[in-house]
């Protein structure tokens, strides 16, 4: 794999076939995250297509120029011209190869599938998820000097990464970006010496074997598996939702908020992040009506006393939504009150949903003891009904949810496992 610079871009990328370009940044753990796939594949598929590296920062000319924004980025291209996906971000092993297929014969593919070897990886413990549950686990593993991988299908951080602004986390007197604390906390564990494997494909669990199967083709062996993949959004399942998601909808403000500046949105759901994530959206959108199921809302004193005084903020209680449907660039969501069945139609801009969490179990399903909602059950320990399997986090079954009580779970299943390894 060879390094270029702008000046080289047109003879070594325009006038030179199939090529495969990673636009990188220094201090960047996306880029990390993809360089040990982008140098596989590179031995790979070498032989067809030319895989190169530019430093994004000082080739920021070209960057701009070809609208790469973000790093890391790769482009393809054949005989000069762009073909296959932009990639950016948590670029996963799959994407890369689905771009890569596509741009050789099917016979080639069929020969460099049949070169891909299986790899076998061993660790004292697997950590599955990088929320703040997982990268505390982590984070005491190593420094007891436990030999841990932490795997992830996203990059390191969970829901954090995705929140607007944390004041609720000790340490800290202003209130964090979300992204920032997620950082913060991967960055520690990393250094402390977890190793990472995220942005992947995860293909198989086995928890009574204790192995992850990742990215088709590495098998990781344990002694131990923390579970700490969370939990996702709550799905309202009424029409229109699934078909409207990303065009209309959406489940996370500190994502879409911007997008709606000056505009009117529909936030459904009356908790402590419906109630705080319209108090972001306020900051764009010149109107925010809130629907809510119940007569008041769920969330706690401090943030239902900053919606209820926020002048672009209001309430009907009582109603749910029905279904939702687009007209144009506006949104129609119809409503029933639950006490009068009365039905309404709110037009909107944009809504967002909010209403609960549900636990990020599929990857092992039924393998693991869980409660009536779905969630694990553990012991005081963290340790599940299966020998060596432990759970933290939000998808643990538990009262309270939220980043201290996740950073708790990860503590003491850490604790728990390093004695279990001395014993």
């Amino acid at each position: 794999m060879k390094e270029i610079s702008q000046n080289e871009f047109d003879q070594e990328v325009l006038k030179a076939g199939k090529v495969a370009i990673d636009f990188y940044s220094t201090e960047c753990p996306p880029c990390e995250a993809l360089a040990p796939k982008f140098d596989n594949l590179s031995e790979l598929y070498g032989n067809e297509i030319k895989f190169l590296k530019i430093f994004r920062q000082e080739n920021r000319e070209l960057a701009d120029s070809l609208e790469v924004n973000g790093s890391p980025t790769v482009l393809f291209y054949d005989d000069g011209k762009l073909v296959g996906e932009k990639l950016t971000g948590g670029i996963k092993r799959s994407e890369l190869i689905t771009n890569l297929n596509t741009m050789i014969s099917e016979e080639k593919v069929s020969e460099i599938e049949k070169n891909i070897k299986p790899l076998i990886s061993e660790y004292e413990t697997i950590i599955l998820g990088g929320g703040p549950g997982g990268l505390t686990a982590g984070l005491y593993l190593c420094q007891a000097r436990v030999n841990t991988v932490l795997v992830d299908i996203m990059l390191p951080g969970g829901q954090i990464s995705t929140t607007h602004k944390i004041s609720n986390y000790p340490g800290f007197i202003e209130p964090q970006p979300g992204y920032m604390l997620a950082h913060y906390m991967s960055e520690q564990t990393k250094i402390c010496g977890a190793k990472y494997k995220v942005a992947v494909d995860v293909t198989q669990v086995n928890l009574k074997d204790k192995t992850i199967v990742i990215d088709g083709y590495e098998t990781i062996k344990a002694k131990k598996i923390v579970l700490a993949t969370g939990a996702s959004p709550r799905y309202l399942n009424v029409p229109g939702e699934k078909e409207l998601k990303g065009n209309g909808i959406s489940y996370c403000a500190t994502c879409d908020a911007k997008y709606f500046h000056d505009k009117e949105v529909i936030v459904i759901g009356g908790g402590n992040t419906a109630i705080e994530e319209a108090e972001f959206i306020s900051k764009f959108a010149s109107k925010i009506t809130i629907v809510h199921q119940f007569d008041k809302l769920q969330a706690n004193k401090e943030a239902q006393e900053k919606a209820f005084a926020n002048p672009k903020i209001n309430f009907i209680f009582d109603t749910e939504p029905r279904g939702f449907e687009k007209n144009g660039n506006q949104m129609n969501v119809a409503t029933e009150n639950i006490k009068t069945g009365e039905k309404s139609t709110i037009e909107a801009d944009g809504v967002f949903v909010f209403v609960g969490m549900k636990p990020n179990t599929d990857l092992f399903k039924d393998d693991v003891e869980r409660d009536d909602f779905g969630y694990v059950k553990t012991n005081e320990d963290m340790l599940t009904n299966i020998e060596g399997i432990y759970a933290v986090g939000d998808l643990r079954s538990k009262k309270y949810r939220q980043i201290t009580t996740a950073v708790a779970d990860g503590t003491i299943a850490a604790i728990s496992v390093t004695r279990e390894l001395d014993s």
